[in-house]
């Protein structure tokens, strides 16, 4: 027997919304992605007998959800919020770094190195090519570590 709409779309959401979620959050701040997450998933549930057949649907989500979020913007990204003396501490220099990125460069490297997804994975997500992925992560890397003067070992 096959399976309704709403139980594909529900088993789509169930596991795709959080890395959805994720992305937009490192792109737009948790407040904006929040929206645009649902909103997202909300045009998703309206489209679904068209989305449901793409090849990637969690990444066209993921493109609605950016193109809400960006519209609707009325304040600058934060990643990571400002450190309070409730919060864990975070290097105080974090958060300006981030900004400077550039959107994809924060959105790749919170993603891989935050919330540690796989870069083929955040590839699909994000509807990039892998190599693409690479190279905004390597990047996002070195302003990151020259920002907060972080040498490696090679």
């Amino acid at each position: 027997m096959a399976a309704s709409a709403e139980e594909t779309f529900t088993v789509f959401m169930r596991e795709s919304q959080p890395r959805v979620a994720v992305a937009l959050s490192a792109a737009f701040g948790a407040d904006a992605a929040r929206d645009a997450t649902a909103e997202a998933f909300a045009y998703a549930w309206e489209h679904w007998d068209r989305v449901g057949g793409m090849t990637n649907p969690a990444g066209y989500v993921y493109r609605v959800g950016h193109h809400r979020a960006s519209k609707q913007r009325r304040t600058p990204a934060v990643v990571v919020p400002e450190p309070s003396n409730h919060d864990p501490w975070v290097e105080p220099g974090l958060v300006p770094a981030l900004r400077r990125l550039s959107p994809r460069q924060r959105t790749v490297a919170v993603l891989i190195d935050g919330y540690g997804l796989h870069p083929q994975e955040t590839a699909e997500l994000l509807g990039m090519s892998r190599s693409s992925v690479r190279r905004h992560h390597e990047r996002a890397l070195h302003k990151l570590r020259s920002a907060l003067g972080v040498a490696i070992d090679v």
